[in-house]
């Protein structure tokens, strides 16, 4: 994709008000919107994988296991497959079937009603649906937390596991609130594992089941994977001459091929595109594109909150 001419640098940061300036005349000028997601958003609206909220649901884990942050609690190798789900199971919830804690995907959406956008995203937590963006605008390319698929991947389907997953977190002692949702009981100890009658099955050839999440060659690209790949492949052939700003948020370099690179070569192709990176701790560019390029060592909450307070005072720009 790229030639061994090109090479990534990291722009020395600007005024916050000047590089804020220059995001709020790109985003009104755009045609169109590709959003970039990464963990670093989720992690921005305060789904967090460690600290309070894992003690929360997983003290008991932690102190079991040696388990400290549910990231690596998820490739531990779990001595049953009744304690897998167990730990699955909580994983899957309080990471899928809740709201963010913060504003922060509402507030990206407002600021995305009157542009022909697109969500391009590797996060598997299901926030972009649950806060209203149009679902055919959205490509998930590494799964979705909310869905099951059999470990045999011939078998190309996938099953959503609310029921299961909410039925297993009964079963382990989580009570279930006046709204419907669930919480850590106010006493008493959870159980660590789930009756062997729960661990899922998959329907159509009776092997296990897995979370359908791109962690090994298994992972299922089922009839929704490619559809919402093929919208995002008519998206891209739609503006690749136009005026388009990509907007890259909390993308990191654990995947830069499916956001990052593929990103920087669209700008580098269009000269009509703007790029820009909104990430704390790892803003970066082509060094070709600098030119058409903001990198912004930011928190995205606060460049959200700050574009949004513009849009409602109608400033210029959003």
């Amino acid at each position: 994709m790229f030639g061994f001419q090109d090479k990534a640098i990291y722009p020395a940061a600007a005024l916050y008000e000047e590089e804020l300036a220059v995001l709020r005349e790109k985003l009104a000028q755009a045609d169109a919107v590709l959003v970039g997601a990464g963990a670093g958003l989720s992690t921005a609206a305060g789904l967090t994988y460690g600290g309070t909220r894992f003690q929360k649901y997983f003290a008991d884990f932690a102190e079991k296991y040696g388990i400290r942050d549910m990231y690596t609690g998820g490739f531990y190798p779990f001595p049953s497959p009744e304690v897998y789900w167990a730990w699955w199971s909580r994983h899957i919830y309080f990471n899928r079937y809740i709201d963010a804690p913060s504003d922060i995907y509402p507030l990206l959406l407002q600021l995305m009603r009157d542009k022909d956008y697109f969500v391009l995203t590797t996060n598997v937590d299901h926030q972009f649906q649950r806060n209203g963006f149009d679902k055919r605008r959205l490509f998930y390319t590494q799964g979705d937390y909310g869905l099951l698929q059999s470990v045999r991947p011939e078998v190309a389907k996938t099953y959503d596991n609310r029921e299961m997953v909410e039925s297993m977190l009964e079963a382990q002692g989580f009570v279930r609130g006046a709204d419907g949702s669930f919480d850590v009981p106010s006493a008493g100890k959870l159980k660590m594992t789930v009756p062997s009658g729960l661990v899922p099955k998959c329907p159509d050839d009776g092997r296990d089941m897995m979370v359908s999440l791109r962690c090994d060659d298994r992972f299922v690209e089922d009839e929704g994977w490619h559809e919402a790949q093929r919208r995002y492949k008519e998206f891209l052939r739609n503006h690749e001459k136009s005026r388009i700003l990509y907007l890259e948020l909390g993308v990191g370099m654990n995947t830069p091929v499916i956001i990052k690179y593929p990103f920087w070569y669209y700008t580098k192709q269009n000269p009509q595109a703007f790029y820009v990176s909104i990430n704390k701790g790892g803003a970066a560019c082509l060094e070709a594109i600098r030119r058409r390029s903001l990198c912004m060592e930011e928190d995205i909450g606060r460049v959200l909150h700050d574009l949004h307070q513009d849009k409602e005072a109608g400033g210029v720009g959003v």
